[in-house]
C-alpha cells in the first residue's frame, strides 16, 4: 500500500475500535475469561498495521508555519493516500486544492463513514502543535515505528497589541472578531453594520457546513463588501482565512459547566489565524475588546502550550457487544456507564467523553431494540441539548422500532420551511437543517429503513439557502441603500425552482 497522509490538526486522540481483537476470542466458549475491561493495550488492535514497520512523520509549529503544507506536498506525490481533518470545511477545501492540482481525489465525510479505523498505512503524516510530540512518541514506542520530527516556525508575524479596540468605529477590512455564544455573534454584527461602513460575515459551529463555506468564501472575496468576519472559536480549527487582525471580544467560554479562561492553546490557536503568508493581509495583528484582558492575551502568546499526557480511547461496538453476552439484562446505557467507571488504562489514555451517547441510551433503552441498532443511535450527530434535533432522533428511533422504515414525510412536512425573519426563527431553522442532516446520517448506515435521502439531502440544501438569505438580506441590519445601491437589488439566492418547494 502507499503512503498515507493523516491529518490531525488539533486532536491527536483517536477513537478507537477493537474488532480484529476481539475476532479471536468470538469463537471461545469460555469468553469470560478474557477481560473486556483491559484497554491497556491499544496497539494490539490493529495486527495489519502492527506487521508494517510505517513512517511517522510528525510535522509540528504554530498557526500559519506550512506544516499542513508540507505534509499534502507528501500526499500530492503519492500514488495514492488519504486526508483526514476534523472538520468536514477542510475536508471541502484540501479535497478542492487536490483535484486543482491534477490529482484526482475523492471525498468523504463523517455523514458517509464515521472515522478511519486503524490505517494500515506505510507512511503517515501528522499535524499539529508541539506539545503532542512526547505523548506520540511514547504512545509509538511499542509499535516499533520509525518517527521522525519536523519543526516549522511562523512565516509571518503575528503582532499582538499593546492597546485595546478604541471604538468599533475603528473596525477594519480584514478584521475578526471572535466571540462564544450565538447571541453575541449576532450582536456584534448588527453593531458593526450600523456603522454604516463595513459589512459581516458570520461562522460559527450550529450553522450549516454549507452556509460557513460561503460565509467564509465572501469574506475571502476581495470584491465582496462582506469585509468583515465575526466568529466563534469554530475558526480556530485551521479554515483558511484572509484575516487582518483578530479582535477577541472576551477570553471566557462557558464550556458546558462553567465559565473559565481560555487557555494557553486556544488563545494561541485562535489568534494566529490573523495574518496569513502570501496573503493581502501577511503581517498578522491581535488584540481585545477589554483592556483588561490584554495581560492575559499576551501572556498566552509568550508561553508555549502545556504538553499532552494522554490519548481518548471509546469503547467500540465489538467491545459493548462482547460484554453484553456476559450481561444479557444490561441496557446499552448500564454497558457504557460500567465502562467509564471500570476500564483499566494505561497512563498514556483516558476514556473519551460518553456524555452525549448516554444521554440518546437513556432513551433508546426504552425500545425494543438490538445492542447494534441502539449503538448506531447512539453515535449519531446529534446534540440532545438541542430540542428539535433530540425529539427528532427519537421520533425516527420510535418509528425505526414500530415498523423498521422510517419516511421523512412523517415527521417532516416539505414546502413548509421559510426565511426566518428573528433569531428565534434562525435558530428553530438551524435546529430543522440537523434533523435533516441527522435523516442522512442514518441512510448511510440503515439504508433500507432510512430510504428517503435525497429528499432529506434537497431539503438540507433549502435549509442552507435560507439561512443565507436571511444573512445576506434581512441579518439584524439592513444595508443602506446609498452605501450599498447595488444589494438593493441583488438577486436572491432563492431560485424559481427552490421556491415552489416554500
Amino acid at each position: 500500500m502507499e503512503p498515507f497522509l493523516l491529518h490531525l490538526e488539533l486532536k491527536f486522540g483517536t477513537s478507537i475500535g477493537v474488532c480484529d481483537t476481539l475476532r479471536q476470542f468470538s469463537s471461545f466458549s469460555g469468553t469470560s475469561k478474557f477481560d473486556f475491561m483491559d484497554l491497556t493495550r491499544p496497539h494490539t488492535w490493529y495486527p495489519n498495521a502492527r506487521r508494517k514497520n510505517r513512517k511517522v512523520i510528525l510535522h509540528v509549529g504554530p498557526t500559519n508555519s506550512g506544516k499542513t503544507h508540507h505534509a499534502l506536498k507528501q500526499l500530492e506525490s503519492s500514488s495514492s493516500g488519504i486526508y483526514c481533518g476534523p472538520l468536514r470545511l477542510l475536508a471541502w477545501e484540501v479535497a478542492k486544492r487536490l483535484n486543482k492540482a491534477k490529482v484526482p481525489c475523492d471525498l468523504i465525510t463523517g455523514q458517509e463513514r464515521d472515522e478511519v479505523d486503524g490505517i494500515s498505512a506505510d507512511e503517515l503524516h501528522l499535524c499539529g502543535d508541539a506539545a503532542a510530540v512526547p505523548l506520540i512518541q511514547e504512545i509509538l514506542k511499542v509499535t516499533n515505528d520509525d518517527i521522525k520530527v519536523q519543526c516549522y516556525e511562523r512565516l509571518s508575524p503575528l503582532v499582538p497589541s499593546k492597546v485595546p479596540l478604541r471604538s468599533f468605529s475603528d473596525i477594519q477590512t480584514g478584521d475578526c472578531i471572535v466571540t462564544f455564544s450565538r447571541h453575541e455573534i449576532y450582536r456584534l454584527k448588527r453593531k458593526i453594520e450600523d456603522g454604516g461602513k463595513h459589512l459581516s460575515s458570520v461562522v460559527y459551529g450550529s450553522l450549516p457546513p454549507e452556509t460557513r463555506t460561503r460565509q467564509a468564501t465572501m469574506f475571502n472575496d476581495a470584491s465582496s463588501e462582506f469585509d468583515v468576519l465575526v466568529a466563534s472559536d469554530a475558526i480556530g480549527m485551521g479554515l483558511n482565512l484572509n484575516i487582518s487582525r483578530i479582535i477577541f471580544s472576551t477570553l471566557k467560554k462557558f464550556d458546558g459547566i462553567e465559565l473559565r479562561d481560555l487557555t494557553v492553546a486556544e488563545i494561541k490557536q485562535i489568534a494566529g489565524r490573523a495574518g496569513r503568508f502570501g496573503s493581502k493581509f501577511p503581517v498578522g495583528e491581535v488584540t481585545c475588546l477589554d483592556a483588561e484582558d490584554l495581560p492575559l492575551l499576551h501572556s498566552s502568546l509568550k508561553s508555549p502550550s502545556p504538553v499532552l499526557e494522554r490519548a481518548g480511547l471509546l469503547p467500540s461496538y465489538d467491545l459493548l457487544f462482547m460484554y453484553s453476552r456476559l450481561h444479557p439484562t444490561n441496557g446499552l446505557q448500564q454497558i457504557l456507564e460500567h465502562f467509564l467507571e471500570n476500564a483499566k488504562l494505561s497512563a498514556n489514555y483516558f476514556i473519551a467523553d460518553c456524555e452525549e451517547m448516554l444521554k440518546v441510551a437513556a432513551v433508546i433503552d426504552e425500545l425494543p431494540l438490538g445492542l447494534h441498532d441502539k449503538y448506531v443511535f447512539c453515535i449519531s450527530p446529534v446534540d440532545m441539548n438541542d430540542d428539535i434535533t433530540s425529539q427528532g432522533l427519537t421520533q425516527f428511533a420510535q418509528n425505526y422500532a414500530k415498523k423498521g422504515v422510517v419516511h421523512l414525510r412523517e415527521i417532516f412536512t416539505p414546502g413548509t420551511l421559510q426565511v426566518p425573519k428573528t433569531q428565534a426563527a434562525l435558530k428553530e431553522l438551524e435546529s430543522i437543517h440537523k434533523v435533516l442532516d441527522l435523516y442522512v446520517w442514518l441512510s448511510f448506515r440503515m439504508e433500507d429503513s432510512f430510504p428517503d435521502r435525497d429528499l432529506a439531502s434537497s431539503q438540507k440544501a433549502i435549509c442552507s439557502l435560507l439561512i443565507e438569505e436571511f444573512l445576506e438580506r434581512f441579518g439584524w441590519q439592513k444595508p443602506r441603500a446609498r452605501r450599498f445601491p447595488h444589494l438593493t437589488s441583488s438577486k436572491s439566492l432563492l431560485s424559481q425552482d427552490i421556491r415552489q418547494y416554500l
